[in-house]
This record gives C-alpha cells, sequence and structure tokens, in this order.
C-alpha cells in the first residue's frame, strides 16, 4: 500500500521572540531587514500565526500547536519544519541546521512528549544534526520535497543542502533521490536557491515547480521526468512569483478533502489559469502572514511540520 502524500495532522511553533535572524541572511535572499522594535515585530507575528492556526483548524487540519520557550533566543523557532520530520512508520528524523542560533530550536524531547500524549507511536529517532561538527547541512523539509507516494525525494544543492548527506537521508528512508541545482537572480547575479521548498510544492496529483530557476536543461528535463512518471501535473510558475512565495505551499487533509496551503502573497501573485489548475484537485487556503515573509524568509510551508507518525 502507498504512503499518502498528505496529512490532516500539522506540528506548529507558537513565536515567543520572532525577529530578523542575521545569521540566515548570508544566504536566505528572501529575508528583508525592517527599523520596528523587537516588541512590535512579535506582537505582530503572533497575530499573523494565530490567524493561520485559526485558518487551518476551520478547515478541520489537527493543528498541534507548542510555544517556543523565551531563552535561548532562536528567531527563527516559527519555521519546525528545518529541524524535524516525522514519518509513516513511526520515524523521527533530526537535521544540522546552518545558522548557530537556530540549532537551538532542537527541542525533541519536548515536541515528542507532546506528540506521544496525543497517542502518536514513534519507533525510531535518526539523528544527522551531528554533521554541523563537519559544517555540513541538510534542513529537513526545507531542503527535501517528498513524493511520499512515489517514495522520490527532491533536493536543489545550496549551502544548506549537502548532497552526501541528502543520498545518506536518502538511503536511510528508502527514497529515490532526485538531486538538482537552482537559482536566483541577486544583484544581477545567479545565486543558489537556500531551499528546495521555496522553488517547489509537490501534492498527490500535481507540483507547483519554478522550472526558470533550474539553469541546466539537462537537470530540468530530469525533474520534469520524475514529475510526469509519477503522475504528476506540472504547474509552472515564474522566479517572480517565486520571490513571492508562490513555490513555498503545503497540501494538508482537511474535512473530506485536502487544501494547499499558501501565503495571500503568494496567493496574490497567481494567474487565473494557476489558480484554476490548483482548484481542479483542491481548494486553496491563503494565510496572511506577511510580516514572517518579509523577516524570515520562509512563508506557509516553512511554518508547518508534517505529522506522518501512526497513532498507538
Amino acid at each position: 500500500m502507498k504512503n499518502k502524500q498528505y496529512t490532516s495532522t500539522i506540528l506548529m511553533v507558537e513565536p515567543t521572540a520572532f525577529y530578523y535572524n542575521p545569521e540566515t541572511a548570508v544566504n536566505n535572499y528572501f529575508q528583508t531587514e525592517t527599523t520596528a522594535s523587537q516588541e512590535e515585530i512579535q506582537q505582530e507575528a503572533l497575530q499573523e500565526f494565530t490567524g493561520m492556526v485559526s485558518s487551518l483548524r476551520s478547515k478541520g487540519v489537527n493543528v498541534i500547536t507548542i510555544k517556543d520557550t523565551p531563552k535561548p533566543h532562536t528567531p527563527d523557532s516559527i519555521f519546525p519544519n528545518n529541524w524535524i520530520s516525522f514519518h509513516e512508520e513511526g520515524t523521527v528524523v533530526l537535521y544540522p541546521m546552518f545558522a548557530k542560533n537556530r540549532r537551538d530550536e532542537r527541542r525533541e524531547e519536548d515536541v515528542l512528549g507532546v506528540l506521544e500524549e496525543k497517542s502518536f507511536f514513534i519507533h525510531d529517532i535518526i539523528d544527522f544534526s551531528s554533521a554541523e561538527e563537519d559544517e555540513v547541512y541538510l534542513e529537513g523539509t526545507g531542503s527535501i520535497i517528498l513524493d511520499r507516494e512515489y517514495e522520490l525525494a527532491y533536493a536543489c544543492i545550496s549551502e544548506r543542502t549537502d548532497d552526501e548527506l541528502f543520498v545518506e537521508f536518502c538511503e536511510e528512508l528508502e527514497y529515490t533521490p532526485v538531486i538538482f541545482h537552482a537559482n536566483q537572480t541577486v544583484n544581477g547575479e545567479r545565486k543558489p536557491i537556500y531551499h528546495t521548498n521555496v522553488m517547489m510544492c509537490i501534492a498527490d496529483k500535481y507540483a507547483v515547480i519554478c522550472l526558470d530557476s533550474i539553469d541546466d536543461k539537462k537537470e530540468k528535463k530530469m525533474v520534469c521526468d520524475y514529475l510526469l512518471e509519477s503522475e504528476k501535473e506540472i504547474i509552472a510558475i515564474t522566479e517572480a512569483q517565486m520571490h513571492q512565495f508562490a513555490g513555498n505551499m503545503l497540501q494538508v487533509g482537511g474535512l473530506g478533502q485536502p487544501y494547499l496551503v499558501m501565503s495571500q502573497t503568494a496567493y496574490d501573485s497567481l494567474t487565473e489559469d494557476q489558480i484554476k489548475k490548483i482548484e481542479n484537485y483542491n481548494p486553496i487556503l491563503p494565510v496572511k502572514i506577511d510580516l514572517i515573509e518579509k523577516l524570515g524568509g520562509g512563508s506557509a510551508r516553512c511554518m508547518m511540520a508534517e505529522v506522518f507518525l501512526p497513532k498507538k
């Protein structure tokens, strides 16, 4: 029996001190600084977070929230999918993080304790985080896009996505690796995109992807071939749309049907034709997270860690 591509249970981390993180900005070209105070930013980010949780729950999504701790200060804790992932057989994976101040986000004992209290079964923990000692990184489902049904794992290589460690992940979890390079134009130069999940999203029957970011024609054809062989309709977005977070989407299960969750910014960037193609498969659920996107350089998908663990 094939694994299901989406889940109706999502883990989200409520921020206590969300802020622009200069440690991640060195290779996340989606981040934008602000002159607002930390208190003002935290208040607005919390409102956006709460609104997103409410929107998801209104559609029948089971959202488990965990509150961040004030100390140590982790400005990006709102993006838990980079340090942990949960899999169908009861496997939990922990990942090595590029920014030193993001490593403190790993609160696996707290998180796993909450999930076990809610009757989720945890069989095994695979911990890749020691790779940080060798300055090797693989940032969870930011770096890796999983096609769970067809057991394919896609990754564009960057400072935060090491190809050898990615292959090791695929061997451990029995996925076929699809490795490529994706770039964005920054001040006239082509630079690696920091996370695969800002340029592509895989749903059960379709994929939203910025093909323009894959400069190598052979790699572009290879990615398209894998998507088509796995029976996905390819919905292409432009690089300009990618910069509005139109690649950073996640399909989640709701009441009787899946939804594609994306930010309002991403939704507003889409054409009528793209919206129609997506809505042929499932409704769209836009959430307003403008501040989180600008300062954090991540969007709706980054805020959700999917829980595929079986129940006891």
